[in-house]
């Protein structure tokens, strides 16, 4: 059995948006201050194959923490030993709910009772697609990330630019110079590929532009978040009162990041996620291809601006039924 050391967690985040109680207190809270579209809440049905390939991919996970505002798939088998539903109200301060923003939720993950000290956060969207070990996620209680520089560059609307509000944070927090020095290794990692570029591109300049991030689930320690809280309580404060998402907000990126600039990261490939944001058929073929194939290990599937979203719903499905046909034991 695992000691306490290696126990891994997964936490993951859900809405049901045609839940009737939670579109009352939608429309109830809803203003023109945040991100209130849909695409933010529309759920693609895809839950049960998340569960599907974490028991069939990962079955080394200690716990699987099911974060939602009191909601629970139909399918679901809440008894299952490994399963732990959270409630928002369970570690979020009852001032700062409903809350319909992520950026406040995810900022106060690591309160989840119970929670291990290395736990992978997931999006819905975000797949594991084939086998993959504890060293995918953490060595050594190191997280594995990809300390790769970037430098935001607004090209589409509504800008999101958590980002830049996390930037702030770490040039607040940390000296750039001093901190590729100490971390030389992780910064110029081979197995960031031609990302590497990136870094001697933006090596020089005081400050931090910010980071790369990849959208793939994130490798963190609950020890990160206590020491950014006990340094940034104010700017987390804020971003938690928000009940949706606004443009100054920080995100879980912020302690991504923070690792990076602590030298707390074990370095992995770049390799091993498809990211797409599926805005048109195109995507949606190259979505579907990209499952079909079985070359990568993660993909997330963005739910872009694509009108006909019963047909993604249906050839994603379709794919996801070729990758995991078997009903997992997370289903009633």
């Amino acid at each position: 059995m695992d000691n306490e050391k290696e126990k891994i967690d997964f936490v993951l985040l859900w809405v049901d948006d045609n839940d009737p109680k939670w579109i009352d207190e939608y429309n109830k809270y809803r203003t023109d201050d945040g991100d209130t579209r849909s695409l933010r809440y529309r759920d693609m049905n895809l839950l049960k194959y998340w569960f599907r390939a974490v028991e069939k991919f990962t079955p080394w996970v200690n716990n699987i923490y099911f974060v939602t505002c009191g909601q629970k798939p139909d399918f679901l088998n809440v008894d299952h030993p490994k399963l732990k539903c959270v409630d928002h109200k369970d570690f979020i301060e009852q001032k700062y709910l409903p809350t319909f923003s992520s950026h406040a939720i995810e900022v106060n993950l690591h309160r989840i009772k119970g929670l291990s000290e290395q736990f992978v956060y997931f999006n819905d969207d975000m797949f594991v697609v084939s086998p993959m070990k504890k060293t995918d996620f953490f060595v050594d209680g190191k997280p594995c990330e990809a300390a790769v520089m970037d430098m935001f560059v607004p090209i589409r609307e509504p800008l999101f630019t958590p980002p830049c509000a996390n930037a702030v944070v770490i040039n607040r927090n940390f000296v750039k110079k001093d901190v590729l020095k100490k971390n030389f290794r992780n910064f110029y990692s081979l197995k960031y590929g031609k990302d590497v570029v990136k870094n001697i591109q933006l090596s020089v300049g005081r400050y931090f532009a910010g980071f790369h991030n990849y959208h793939q689930p994130t490798s963190l320690l609950k020890s990160t978040f206590n020491e950014v809280w006990g340094l940034e309580a104010e700017v987390l404060r804020r971003s938690t009162s928000h009940r949706f998402r606004i443009l100054t907000d920080v995100n879980q990126w912020l302690f991504k990041d923070w690792q990076i600039c602590k030298g707390n990261i074990y370095p992995r490939s770049v390799k091993k996620c498809y990211y797409i944001v599926i805005d048109n058929k195109n995507d949606l073929k190259n979505a579907v291809a990209a499952l079909d194939s079985r070359k990568y290990k993660l993909v997330c599937l963005n739910d872009g601006r694509i009108d006909d979203f019963d047909a993604v719903k249906s050839d994603l499905t379709n794919a996801f039924e070729r990758l995991l046909p078997e009903k997992s034991s997370f289903e009633k």
